[in-house]
């Protein structure tokens, strides 16, 4: 017997975009794509406070790739400066977070493994066709988070205490 997957080709622009927040997410391969192995995106985080507060994931695992602009990493309370070509990965319940304190627009690749990220972003997120660009939190968009993230694994951490 001969098993033959087919194959994915996304072009630049092309995928399924949600905007979390300001920040945009273009998805470019899904656990239907993947066998649920991985989930793959581009992610855009917007300038001056764009990024993910703490928090941890119980499904899955989070690798991240800097494309372009630098991103303010905590890892385990750990400050990390990422910045183009570095490669970060965050195991599965590790406490972590990212911001971006510039003034230009980040660019990077997220793998998360297994797949089903993809679900909690559409779930929370505007996709990209309804809303033209990202926008601040309101307080109803926050509590549908913290409301939907145990669903996906992902537990939401209040920022650490500023010294």
């Amino acid at each position: 017997m001969n098993i033959q997957q087919a194959g994915l080709l996304q072009a630049p622009g092309q995928g399924n975009s949600h905007w979390f927040a300001e920040d945009l997410y273009t998805f470019k391969a899904v656990g239907e794509d993947t066998g649920k192995a991985y989930t793959l995106c581009e992610v855009v985080v917007a300038p001056q406070g764009g990024g993910a507060p703490p928090h941890r994931h119980s499904q899955d695992s989070e690798s991240f790739y800097i494309l372009e602009g630098e991103l303010e990493f905590y890892i385990d309370g750990e400050k990390i400066i990422a910045t183009p070509g570095m490669f970060i990965y965050s195991p599965q319940g590790q406490i972590h977070q990212f911001t971006n304190k510039t003034y230009l627009p980040v660019k990077m690749l997220v793998w998360l493994t297994p797949s089903g990220f993809e679900n909690f972003i559409a779930d929370v997120g505007k996709p990209i066709n309804q809303v033209i660009s990202g926008s601040p939190l309101t307080r109803a968009d926050l509590e549908n988070i913290l409301a939907t993230a145990p669903k996906y694994g992902i537990e939401i951490l209040p920022p650490p205490a500023e010294s």
